[in-house]
């Protein structure tokens, strides 16, 4: 299957929830996030500022646990950057209607520990289809220390995800 094609699809099974439904999801999979060993673990966290159709990540932003967290800002044309996240007030809209960040760049990769990542689809062996931009898939070799788990509804884990060279496996994949 084509990743466009597994795309359209997965679009498809979401518009089948409402956004109750898909919150219900979201506390399941953010509850098994939470007491994984390599959370309770990291320090610094590469986490996302949830859409609708995701995995809402605004429960751990709430609660951050004293962990320092991380969230994307997009820069450019398939580029982002990382910037600490400080608190609802320091959100405004971007890429993407994607809530960003404001504040300082983060730039010391070094110590990120674990980075959560969103996706459209996930297979058993952690390969990841993205939304088709490559942002992740450019960023994510910055940070190779980094213990990454993908994070998504039951529904978007499929048999097998199309991969190529330059996509970025998962070492886990929590639904």
């Amino acid at each position: 299957m084509e990743k466009r094609n597994l795309r359209d699809i997965i679009r498809t099974m979401k518009r089948q929830y409402d956004r109750q439904e898909l919150e219900r999801l979201s506390l399941h999979a953010v509850n098994r996030l939470m007491e994984h060993a390599e959370f309770m673990a990291a320090r610094t966290i590469m986490l996302y500022h949830s859409l609708p159709d995701e995995v809402s990540t605004h429960i751990i932003l709430e609660s951050a646990m004293g962990k320092r967290i991380l969230l994307p800002r997009v820069t450019g044309e398939g580029t982002m950057e990382l910037c600490e996240y400080n608190g609802p007030d320091d959100l405004q809209i971007g890429a993407f209607h994607i809530m960003e960040p404001c504040g300082k760049v983060f730039d010391d990769y070094q110590s990120i520990d674990l980075a959560v990542i969103p996706g459209m689809a996930f297979d058993r062996n952690g390969n990841r289809l993205g939304r088709g931009k490559g942002y992740y898939d450019r960023f994510l070799p910055l940070i190779p220390q980094a213990y990454k788990i993908g994070i998504c509804f039951g529904f978007q884990v499929v048999d097998e995800v199309p991969v190529s060279e330059t996509d970025i496996r998962m070492d886990e994949v929590i639904c």
